[in-house]
């Protein structure tokens, strides 16, 4: 077999890798934690799988992108890619990923930002003794306390609110946003949105303000920095938010005034807690980019990958990768069959997360306006028609097609995990229907994300299984060893979750 790249993240050949990682991988850091996007998946499993089951300029393909982290990886493997995706702001965190910006230049912005406007933010955020507010925590409309940084700065000042700090709020409280696109949600109570949400009842005026003059004035910047300060805006919303919850010493939930208040976080979905905080929409920001900059300074690459926004160029060696907006199954009808050396990806499991509507406050925030018509998923939001029938159609040319542009011993690797019993069935009937696409076996994957909701709801899903599909071709047990020496490793579908009611 051929000699393999080191591994980015094990630091050690294919032959002597520690497997527990697999199992067992370690938390999200640096570029990986940059931004909250859904459904990230461990770098320790992305990388074990292109360097074991792909040689340089091979071709793999992840047609439900995501945060863009396998783009990443591919690429600094010298392998082609071709990522696809419905999401905008999936492309474009995919496009910083895949060439990081300048961190000279993003310090220069910063610092600029810093001199024109820092002040003027500071402003709407001032006590009555002229401090400046860091945290306002709220039990509902009615503000309990300001919070700001001692002059130490090793401890904080709680006040209790002052007519002062009403008016100064009273100021901003019916803003309207001018340089941000209206969000548009649906009725969908799994992820707590209706059909009338708005960008007011997310934010508060005072934030909105602050984030538009952020906006037009990132706008007034160099393009090439505009996006990656875009994208850490993105990234900083949520703690922006009416929904960044206050931990209380009786657990993040209770909703309930205690002694010891900490500063929680936004978590999946668009719940507005009772008792939450206002937090100053400079200091999110700022902390946000200065974040991005040490990744970019730990992740410093000489080389600046061509990226298409077509198929044509990667297939035909003219290009190393494409990042392409749309419905895969659309996309991929001009792709000629037996190419792809690899096809790495998370698709929507079910019902579990409707990524696109989960992303509208981020894609607001840029301006972008996605499909939801084709996005591939099963909401709860009626309205949508997005149900069993209408996913497991979509689902099932997906896979017809991954059977059409797979090499002849090329690999499926599909990250999967569901907790009902039709998801498992309708993947294994499926699957029996190919015939060219053999099960070759499977293997745990526990997450990284250490999620507060996710380790704490009942009944959440903790790990993915990662099923290993092959088209017959040429050598296919020897390129398949790596996967062998697993722990975990099985060849029997997993039957159990066809047991679950």
């Amino acid at each position: 077999m051929e000699n393999y790249y080191q591994l980015n993240l094990f630091n050690q050949s294919l032959n002597s890798i520690n497997y527990n990682n697999l199992k067992y991988p370690k938390g999200y850091k640096g570029l990986a934690r940059f931004h909250k996007y859904w459904g990230k998946k461990p770098i320790e499993c992305l990388s074990f799988l292109i360097d074991a089951l792909t040689h340089k300029n091979d071709l793999i393909l992840d047609p439900f992108l995501g945060s863009g982290l396998v783009a990443r990886e591919a690429l600094l493997r010298k392998r082609r890619f071709i990522g696809i995706d419905i999401n905008p702001i999936a492309i474009e965190l995919s496009n910083l990923m895949v060439n990081l910006p300048c961190s000279v230049q993003l310090q220069e912005a910063i610092n600029n930002l810093d001199e024109k406007i820092k002040t003027k933010i500071y402003k709407t955020y001032v006590l009555e003794d002229a401090k400046i507010a860091s945290h306002y925590l709220w039990d509902e409309e009615q503000l309990i306390s300001t919070w700001n940084v001692s002059s130490s700065k090793k401890a904080r000042e709680e006040r209790k609110p002052t007519a002062y700090d009403y008016r100064l709020i009273d100021k901003y409280e019916n803003y309207k946003a001018q340089n941000l696109r209206q969000i548009q949600l649906f009725d969908n109570s799994r992820i707590n949105t209706t059909n009338f949400l708005t960008l007011n009842d997310l934010f508060t005026g005072r934030a909105l303000y602050n984030i538009d003059f952020l906006i037009e004035e990132i706008y007034h910047l160099p393009q090439d920095i505009q996006k990656p300060l875009l994208l850490s805006l993105t990234a900083a919303s949520g703690q922006m938010s009416k929904m960044v919850f206050a931990i209380t010493n009786r657990g993040k939930t209770q909703n309930q005034i205690a002694n010891k208040i900490e500063v929680g976080s936004w978590v999946v979905g668009y719940w507005r807690p009772k008792l939450h905080f206002e937090i100053n929409v400079w200091n999110c920001f700022e902390n946000k980019v200065n974040n991005l900059i040490k990744s970019v300074l730990d992740n410093q690459e000489k080389e600046v990958y061509l990226i298409s926004k077509e198929l044509e160029p990667v297939i035909n060696h003219n290009a190393q990768s494409a990042l392409i907006l749309g419905n895969n199954l659309t996309i991929l009808k001009e792709c000629p069959d037996d190419v792809v050396s690899l096809i790495i990806t998370d698709p929507p499991h079910g019902d579990r997360i409707p990524y696109l509507e989960l992303s509208e406050m981020w894609n607001s925030l840029l301006g972008q306006i996605p499909d939801f018509t084709e996005e591939i998923v099963i909401s709860n939001a009626k309205n949508r028609n997005k149900n069993q029938e209408n996913y497991t159609n979509n689902m099932s040319d997906f896979l017809k097609t991954a059977n059409r542009i797979l090499k002849p011993g090329g690999i499926l690797a599909l990250f999967f995990n569901a907790k009902n019993k039709h998801s498992w069935k309708f993947l294994k009937q499926n699957f029996i229907s190919l015939q060219n696409l053999k099960f070759i076996g499977y293997f745990p994957m526990n997450y990284s994300a250490q999620s507060v909701i996710q380790d704490n709801r009942e009944g959440s899903l903790k790990s993915d299984f990662i099923l290993i599909y092959q088209k017959p071709g040429i050598n296919d047990l020897e390129k398949l060893k790596p996967l062998f020496e697993i722990p975990e490793w099985s060849v029997e579908f997993p039957e159990y979750f066809l047991k679950r009611n």
